[in-house]
Formats: C-alpha cells, sequence, structure tokens
C-alpha cells in the first residue's frame, strides 16, 4: 500500500486542563477528499490548527509522506505543500483581490520570486476558481461569497499537495455551496487532496470519499459517507438521542 499522504498519531491539544482534541488517528489517501464533522465545540478547527502549523500539539505525531512534521510552523508547511483556507476570512481588505494572491504565490512551493511570474501565475489561479473578472477590485469590496473564493485562491497559489479548507461553504447560499463543491471536486481531479471541514453536513455527505466524525475532541466514527449517515452514534451526537434513522425520517444533516 502506498505511504498517505498524511498520516496522523494520536493527537492531543490541551488547553489547561481541558482537552480539545484526543488521541485522535487517521489516514488521508492521496487525491480523497477527506470530510470532518461534529457538534460545536468537538475539536475539528483546533483539529486543522495543529495540521497547519498554527497550533503546537500537547502529544501525539503528524507525517506528511511518511516524514514527520509535528510542530513544524505554518511558512514550513506551505512550502513542503500544506496549505489552508480559515474559517473567517481574512484577505488583506486594501488590497486587490490579484495582489492578494500574488502576495500568496511569493510563498508557495514554486519559491516564484519575480514580480511578473508572481502576477502572472496569480491571475491563473483567479480564471481557475472563476474570479478573473474581479482581479482589480478591492478585496474588501466583493461579496462574501468571492471572498470564500479568494480565500481558496490564496491557498492555491502556494501550489499545495494538501489542501485543508475550513468550513469554506459556511456564510454561502445553496446556489454559492453547489458552485463551491463543484470547484473542490475540480480541484481533487487537478491532484489536489483535501481535508474538508464543515457545519453543513450535507455538503460534506455530497463530496467526500471519507468522512470522521469528532465529538468532545474524540474520534467517534469514520467511514463512507452513507456508512456515518446511518450511524447511530453520530445521529445521537447531532440529534441528542440513539438509534438508526427510521425510514422516510430525516437525515443527521
Amino acid at each position: 500500500m502506498a505511504t498517505p499522504i498524511l498520516e496522523v498519531e494520536k493527537l492531543t491539544k490541551y488547553f489547561g486542563g481541558l482537552a480539545a482534541v484526543k488521541d485522535v488517528s487517521f489516514a488521508v489517501p492521496e487525491q480523497h477528499i477527506y470530510g470532518f464533522i461534529g457538534p460545536n465545540g468537538a475539536g475539528k478547527t483546533t483539529l486543522f490548527n495543529m495540521i497547519a502549523g498554527a497550533l503546537e500539539p500537547s502529544a501525539g505525531h503528524i507525517r506528511s509522506r511518511g516524514k514527520d512534521v509535528t510542530g513544524h510552523r505554518p511558512f514550513s508547511l506551505v512550502k513542503s505543500g500544506i496549505a489552508r483556507t480559515h474559517q473567517i476570512v481574512c484577505p488583506f481588505r486594501a488590497m486587490t483581490v490579484l495582489e492578494n494572491v500574488q502576495v500568496a504565490a511569493h510563498f508557495g512551493r514554486k519559491n516564484i520570486t519575480r514580480t511578473a511570474a508572481a502576477r502572472d501565475h496569480a491571475r491563473q489561479v483567479l480564471a481557475w476558481v472563476g474570479l478573473d473578472h474581479q482581479a482589480d477590485t478591492l478585496a474588501a469590496n466583493i461579496s462574501l461569497g468571492d471572498q470564500k473564493r479568494l480565500e481558496l485562491a490564496r491557498a492555491l497559489a502556494t501550489d499545495p499537495e494538501l489542501l485543508l479548507c475550513d468550513e469554506i461553504c459556511g456564510g454561502l447560499n445553496p446556489k454559492e455551496t453547489r458552485a463551491m463543491l463543484d470547484l473542490l471536486e475540480r480541484i481533487r481531479q487537478n491532484g489536489t487532496t483535501i481535508m474538508y471541514v464543515e457545519h453543513d453536513v450535507k455538503a460534506i455527505m455530497a463530496v467526500c470519499d471519507h468522512v470522521m466524525v469528532l465529538n468532545y475532541g474524540q474520534k467517534l466514527a469514520e467511514g463512507k459517507p452513507e456508512e456515518i449517515q446511518n450511524d447511530p452514534a453520530v445521529i445521537e451526537a447531532y440529534l441528542g438521542k440513539a438509534g438508526s434513522q427510521k425510514k422516510g425520517s430525516r437525515p443527521v444533516a
């Protein structure tokens, strides 16, 4: 079996005496979309923050293509091919959409140093995500949906092998959500592996190959979307009652 693109072993993070994430282990196959769901406070974003280097784990290991990258800083991980989006979009608001992506291009795996080359690469990425028509618009003046695409474009400009998407569909309407999921699928088809956290369970079930459920910082269940959708423990965690779904009842989402 080929080495997974990412392996996480007994990853744990304490804040004081509280375990936000505890003993979580999993492996992400290459070119999969690997989803993470769970109630508020389940530890999803904390898990992503450790993998992306924003938080140092209290215990456990993170391996990228077999190499231990536990505790590595974000800039180092970006250079090695691990990039992320953020739950709350945070563009450089006084810069144009193109300039935002151009900055990211300078810090990616391709080591683009020339300004003109970074600008050309940024334009290609904007066209790919459908934002080329907004290239010269200030980031502060575009819609939330376009800011989400800009967040994705900045991550893609670093040429990641593994892309961590944290609630990329949060705040979007159904049409925008469907378009974003189509874009994630195209990104995967282009060779990038995706880890995807989302509160919209229907979105996760629609696009992911594999889903993990976190609850109180621990792994509750994992499997294919259809297995997770009908797992009694998952239903109990979301709806507060045990037992699998009855025929015709509302799904976990």
